[in-house]
């Protein structure tokens, strides 16, 4: 059984909160900007390769297939 089949209301709690920590970053990568443009491009980059490990972090966990072969 899925976790979205067994909570409806959870998958779309988690958009929610996923859409809120999106705009929390950028508002801040937007004011770093104002400040520092070569500054919000490297907080980005940064930003950008945590996303990307968390989300890979959550497929794996789930089960599914993540990326390369590191868990072997």
């Amino acid at each position: 059984m899925s976790d979205q089949s067994r909570a409806p209301g959870r998958a779309w709690g988690g958009r929610l909160l996923v859409g809120l920590e999106t705009l929390f970053v950028l508002v801040i990568v937007a004011g770093v900007a104002w400040w520092s443009v070569a500054g919000a491009l490297v907080l980005g980059g940064l930003l950008g390769v945590l996303a990307c490990e968390r989300a890979l972090a959550d497929a794996r966990g789930r089960g599914g297939d993540g990326a390369g072969g590191e868990g072997l």
